[in-house]
């Protein structure tokens, strides 16, 4: 059952992606974004010795939601900027640059949070620390590698879904 739900989970998120974006093209560039927080969230888990067990899957599933919220806040601006005439890679850049700050912070603010969990002892400490490494590794790896690669994969993709390529200037939304 867990791959059956996690290919519903990422079909949930695809959908409520299309539906913030307007778009059937750019929500792919933000699920491109989902083996890199999954990546994370497996090594760390595995990393600590812990087990491929409920609380791991219910961090999994946490994971997968809270990797693509680093690129709704960057992609969001991007489309702004886009929308005030801006070229596609200097409104991508523009954007990634601005919103640096913003994603580190809530992605680092929730990491901490977290880490509680993560580092639990006690009774019930396993499934806390199940869901804390989990989401801790996962929010680790998404956080600081999606910052490089959700530019360059949402320039890719706007660009195929636009049937074009990428360009500097502002000749980008006019056509």
């Amino acid at each position: 059952q867990a791959p059956l739900l996690s290919a519903f989970s990422v079909f949930v998120i695809f959908l409520c992606l299309a539906a913030l974006y307007e778009s059937w093209s750019v929500p792919i560039a933000n699920l491109l974004m989902l083996p890199l927080g999954v990546f994370g969230a497996t090594i760390a888990t595995w990393g600590r010795g812990l087990f491929n067990d409920v609380y791991f899957q219910i961090g999994f599933l946490t994971t997968m939601g809270l990797s693509t919220k680093n690129a709704i806040l960057i992609i969001q601006f991007i489309k702004e900027r886009l929308a005030h005439g801006e070229g596609l890679v200097e409104a991508t850049l523009g954007a990634a640059r601005v919103r640096l700050r913003p994603v580190m912070m809530t992605s680092l603010a929730f990491f901490f949070g977290v880490l509680p969990l993560a580092i639990a002892a006690g009774a019930g400490s396993g499934a806390m620390n199940g869901i804390g490494t989990a989401v801790c590794g996962g929010m680790i790896s998404a956080t600081f590698i999606d910052l490089f690669y959700i530019p360059l994969f949402f320039v890719l993709v706007y660009s195929v879904g636009r049937g074009r390529r990428p360009r500097q200037g502002s000749q980008e939304v006019n056509q």
